[in-house]
């Protein structure tokens, strides 16, 4: 089934690229497990394809799922977020450059851009995205290439002007990236807010089940998009077949999962508020979130992620994070299972000591699809009640 520009998010979220087998009729597009593919003659490449570092039909598959679930004409699936990332980068700056970032990015993200492009002379500079004379000002400065926002931010749930910051970052004449993982396509469109490229942790809410790992760039710009595939190409840093498959699998639930995140995260964080331990719950779903107006305009929903300080500091927050049962202690979020973190000792560990530390009484909960009732059981059992 060919899906059409008109569909549906839904819609499209199962059957873009996802068209059946000619051969056997199988609804499901096979996996293409092959490292190399026999030509037609030297240089007849048969639907384009030659060696799996190029190009697999999985992985064209989930491709052309991506790009349709962010209205663009480009996607492009790696091996991990932090790959697509890196390609992006490398694409688009060279030494000199500058990269202007929000000061609460995910922590792998800075790491990766100040001390790994930081080595090449890429520059960086992080700001309150809230701010937007200070982001003015910010990207007017030097050689400002890049302007790169996460929203809702990881993890004190920040919530970013897409459309406001993508006027200020094309003002300088610098590429506006926009990571949506914490979002996902089914709650926030960032190129249609006048974003130029998207990009994924696939291994977060697009896989949703905690079983594969991923990344992905979205875009437009044909230039741009030559640049980054020629990256992923002569680099290397490709998903693989079975991920790109287990990717695609989960994105054809995307839009009802993230429906029960955010409900079940609404009810939770509703719950919260104003309990003896906590000082404060970061979700843009509450009406006292600063950004809760901003995020009503350019989310559907407020999706699964909250994030709370606790009063008794970090000694508390540790014992908090090691209490919970339903929640369960490790890194990563966006799967169906609920998940409990202590971003200064696990997610943002790297950026202790810069302007993007976490304080260390917060918690990060992923909220997950579980009975709602067993979440907020759990939690009252793990927080202290004074």
């Amino acid at each position: 089934m060919a899906s059409k520009n008109d569909e549906q998010f839904e819609t499209r979220a199962i059957h873009a690229g996802q068209q059946f087998d000619p051969t056997t009729g199988a609804i499901i597009p096979p996996v293409y497990l092959t490292s190399t593919f026999v030509q037609d003659g030297i240089g007849g490449f048969r639907g384009g394809y030659e060696y799996a570092r190029g190009g697999n039909p999985t992985r064209t598959s989930l491709e052309t799922l991506l790009a349709s679930l962010e209205g663009a004409k480009h996607g492009l699936s790696f091996a991990s977020g932090l790959a697509a990332e890196d390609a992006l980068l490398r694409a688009a700056l060279g030494p000199g450059d500058r990269i202007v970032l929000g000061n609460d990015a995910y922590g792998g993200t800075h790491r990766l851009i100040d001390r790994i492009h930081g080595k090449w002379g890429v520059e960086n500079a992080v700001v309150e995205m809230g701010d937007l004379s200070a982001v003015s000002k910010a990207v007017a400065a030097g050689q400002t290439k890049m302007l790169w926002l996460e929203t809702p931010s990881n993890p004190l749930m920040k919530i970013s002007d897409i459309a406001e910051l993508a006027e200020i970052g094309h003002a300088a004449g610098a590429i506006v990236v926009v990571d949506n993982t914490f979002a996902s396509p089914y709650l926030q469109q960032p190129l249609a807010l006048g974003a130029d490229v998207v990009v994924h942790s696939t291994t977060k809410y697009l896989g949703g089940h905690s079983d594969v790992l991923g990344g992905a760039v979205v875009l437009n710009d044909d230039a741009l998009e030559e640049k980054v595939r020629f990256l992923q190409f002569a680099s290397g840093g490709v998903s693989g077949p079975m991920d790109a498959w287990l990717t695609t699998r989960g994105i054809k639930t995307l839009a009802v999962r993230m429906d029960r995140h955010s409900a079940n995260a609404q009810a939770i964080a509703e719950h919260l508020v104003g309990h003896p331990a906590l000082e404060t719950v970061y979700y843009p779903g509450l009406p006292e979130h600063s950004g809760h107006e901003l995020a009503k305009r350019q989310m559907r929903s407020f999706g699964g992620m909250i994030s709370v300080a606790l009063k008794g500091g970090p000694k508390a927050a540790r014992k908090f994070a090691e209490s919970t049962r339903v929640f369960q202690l490790a890194e990563s979020l966006g799967g169906v299972e609920s998940l409990i973190g202590y971003p200064s000792e696990m997610t943002h560990a790297s950026v202790k000591g810069t302007p993007l530390e976490v304080p260390e009484n917060v918690i990060r909960l992923s909220v997950g699809i579980e009975s709602v009732d067993d979440l907020l059981a759990d939690l009252d059992r793990a927080l202290p009640r004074r």
